[in-house]
């Protein structure tokens, strides 16, 4: 018998109201929004308003809010957001030592109670705690994700489509790298309907979009005091989507290399195939000199901060 598919939400904070409400939109399952025992009631307030909102849309879609592991058994999708959000002045790095307790602990119970589960990690900062999720959950690589370019790509496909004056939905972008500031937005892969970007747009104007969609996080948080959450989660969902309904896109996304682009036990911002398998392939593309040198130098500062969190 066809049973719906269920989708679990680790943390009931902003990200996860909206991946919630995503999920209802687009009927990819039942949804169990999840925090702990202390915001209990936000989680069931969450999940009552959006249930509520479902008889106004149109979705039919049940939501939950629990603090018990228990009710999330047997989750087809199981999506983290768990952790401390950015606050002005802060790097994800910053967060590293608070956010390492938090995700060991959400592994643990990931492995316990959602072993066939398909993970998608967004907590910061991004290449650390979704290494560490693999590690903890000794889930393999196909089935743990990071969300964040994603994201990073579509910050990238705003700004240049802006500088352009062309609609959005003409551009498509990719970013590899790690989540952060050394992150690397390949404009050799950027193109308005099929046309470099390089040919629309001028050299000191892309350099500028490259620098500011390496900040578009921080920029957000200084304006608002907090994280992003809306993109971050439209981002998410289109990864979980994509696995649920196996439509095999080709998306980037934070992916443990075994050896692809030169590096090995690392995960990093790469192009990869997401379909019923979870992660089907990584992607490897042609990168220049300079590109390939600034893979390098992030991919040295995820080394680091890895190495950083096997010590705490």
């Amino acid at each position: 018998m066809a049973r719906r598919k269920k989708i679990a939400l680790i943390g009931a904070g902003n990200i996860g109201g909206e991946l919630a409400a995503l999920a209802a939109r687009h009927e990819l399952g039942d949804v169990w929004l999840f925090d702990i025992p202390d915001k209990l009631g936000v989680a069931q307030g969450k999940a009552l308003d959006l249930e509520q909102n479902g008889a106004v849309l149109g979705y039919d879609a049940k939501i939950t809010g629990t603090s018990s592991w228990d009710d999330l058994a047997g989750a087809d999708v199981v999506i983290v957001t768990a952790g401390v959000p950015r606050k002005p002045g802060m790097s994800r790095d910053d967060l590293l030592t608070i956010n390492l307790k938090i995700i060991r602990g959400v592994a643990e119970n990931i492995a316990k109670n959602c072993p066939n589960a398909f993970v998608i990690v967004i907590s910061n900062p991004l290449d650390a705690m979704v290494y560490e999720m693999k590690r903890v959950t000794g889930f393999p690589r196909s089935r743990v994700l990071g969300m964040a370019g994603v994201l990073d790509a579509a910050r990238l496909q705003l700004f240049l489509a802006r500088e352009a004056g062309v609609s959005i939905k003409d551009v498509r972008a990719m970013v590899l790298g790690g989540h952060g500031d050394t992150m690397v937005p390949v404009t050799s892969y950027c193109t308005i309907y099929g046309i470099p970007v390089r040919q629309v747009i001028a050299t000191d104007k892309l350099a500028a979009i490259v620098d500011r969609t390496r900040n578009g996080g921080g920029e957000i948080v200084k304006l608002m005091g907090t994280s992003a959450f809306y993109a971050p989660a439209s981002a998410g969902i289109a990864m979980a989507q994509a696995y649920l309904r196996d439509e095999k896109r080709l998306l980037p996304a934070a992916a443990f290399l075994d050896g692809e682009y030169g590096y090995k036990d690392l995960y990093m911002g790469v192009p990869v195939i997401i379909g019923g398998e979870g992660l089907e392939k990584v992607v490897t593309i042609d990168l220049d000199a300079s590109e390939k040198a600034m893979l390098d130098k992030s991919a040295a500062a995820v080394r680091e901060l890895i190495e950083a969190s096997k010590k705490l």
